[in-house]
Order: C-alpha cells, then sequence, then structure tokens
C-alpha cells in the first residue's frame, strides 16, 4: 500500500521497487523543461466528428467529454523551451484523451512541430504515450502514419536529432511511426511497447510468447531500443545526448 502524496513525490514510481506507474502528462513537462522555459505551440488544433462516426457511443460526445475530463483539445501538447539551456521543441501525449489515440490533430501537431524543429534547427523530443490510432477517423487516422514519418525523414536529411521516449503504453499507429523512429530511443522502466497486444499476437501464431515480451527491457535486449531509463534520471539522460550530439 502506497500512500499517494508521496508517490506524487517521488514521480510515481514506487519507492521501495521502483516500478513506474503511469504519471500526468503534464508532470514530464515539469521534469523536463527549465522552469519558466515553456511556450505552448499549435493549441488551436481541435478534433472533430468529421466522418460522423457512431457506434456504443458518438463519436462526437466522446470528443466532448475529453475536452472537458482533460481541458486539452487532442491527446498531444507541442511546446518549446529549455532543458539544460538548450532549447528543444517537444511533443507529451495524453493516454487520458481518448486513450492516447494518434487521430488527424495527433499527426498535424506532430507534423507541424518537426516541420518548426527543422525549420528552427532544434532538437526534436516526443514523449509517446498512446493505445495506437483513432479508428474513429478511419483511414484519416491511418494516413497519419505516412504524414508524420515522411516529415521525420525530411528532417533527418537536413541532419536534425530526434530523440523518441516511450511510455507505458506505447503500442499500435504510434508505435508503427513515430514511434520507432527516433535517431535515439528511450523508454520507462517496465513500459509495454508493440503493434498488437500480446494476446492478439500470441492467438495469431498460436505460440507461447517469451516472458516479458513487449516490455521495455525485452525490446532492449533484442537491440529494438537504445535505452531504459528511471524517471528520475530522464532529464540528465536527455541533457547529456544533447551535449554529446550537439557538440560533434
Amino acid at each position: 500500500i502506497l500512500f499517494k502524496p508521496e508517490l506524487d513525490k517521488s514521480l510515481s514510481v514506487c519507492r521501495h521497487c521502483n516500478y513506474h506507474f503511469r504519471m500526468n502528462f503534464h508532470k514530464y513537462i515539469n521534469l523536463l523543461f527549465d522552469e519558466g522555459s515553456t511556450s505552448q505551440l499549435f493549441s488551436d488544433l481541435k478534433s472533430r466528428n468529421f466522418l460522423e462516426f457512431s457506434a456504443k457511443s458518438d463519436y462526437g460526445n466522446q470528443l466532448k467529454d475529453a475536452y472537458e475530463k482533460s481541458g486539452i483539445t487532442d491527446a498531444i501538447e507541442i511546446f518549446t523551451g529549455n532543458i539544460n539551456e538548450r532549447s528543444v521543441i517537444m511533443g507529451v501525449m495524453n493516454f487520458d484523451f481518448i486513450g492516447g489515440s494518434m487521430g488527424s490533430v495527433v499527426g498535424e501537431a506532430v507534423s507541424r512541430a518537426i516541420v518548426y524543429a527543422r525549420k528552427n534547427k532544434l532538437p526534436l523530443i516526443i514523449i509517446c504515450k498512446s493505445g495506437g490510432a483513432r479508428m474513429q477517423e478511419g483511414a484519416i487516422s491511418l494516413m497519419q502514419l505516412a504524414k508524420t514519418s515522411s516529415q521525420l525523414a525530411k528532417f533527418s536529411n537536413d541532419g536534425g536529432l530526434y530523440i523518441s521516449i516511450l511510455t507505458d503504453p506505447t503500442t499500435g499507429g504510434v508505435t508503427a511511426s513515430y514511434g520507432m523512429l527516433g535517431d535515439i530511443i528511450l523508454a520507462e522502466p517496465g513500459a509495454l511497447i508493440g503493434f498488437a497486444g500480446p494476446r492478439v499476437i500470441q492467438q495469431t501464431v498460436n505460440e507461447k510468447l517469451p516472458e516479458n515480451f513487449q516490455k521495455s527491457e525485452f525490446l532492449l535486449e533484442n537491440g529494438l531500443i537504445d535505452l531504459v531509463i528511471h524517471r528520475h534520471e530522464l532529464k540528465k539522460t536527455i541533457s547529456s545526448v544533447l551535449d554529446i550530439i550537439q557538440k560533434k
């Protein structure tokens, strides 16, 4: 049993076993950015039910509820600011907004962030936390994979630095696009990272999966990510990466 205020003080990490609970996305902003250095970009973007999608619940009502509960316009927010006095642009995903799903607005916000980073020659950081593509927007949501990936290719060709940070969970279309395209890919301990869920994969291949399959430590052992980082060390590690690469 954990005392909630103590857990909040430790950045939602258990002080007994170092288990990383999911942390509110705004706390990443306070954790990583230098105090008073942040400025939000593209906050006017907002999803709408342009396909008039309705299943068990109407998509328009889902969006309305998500706006009211979260106070933000979609599943990602983009900021400029400083990390130990180095300027960066950073996107932070919010799983509480319809499961951090990637629809047209998330794709547009990420694309604009990449273009902004390219024009201003800034490192790009995206903290990923998503259940996948937002299927209430149909094929439009899947088009965001190509849209963001092509912008990252241009950014890379221009010598841009992109650091991807995978948190629990990072799945579906986000994993298949910008989540796994970082020049440096970091992950938090114990994070679920994959495309389809382990249960779906096990049913498809009809084989028992390895222990801790799709956890960040398993991906590190198999060469799919670069580093598993304790949340308390995240700012220090990113700052070191920026120092090393930007000096070169």
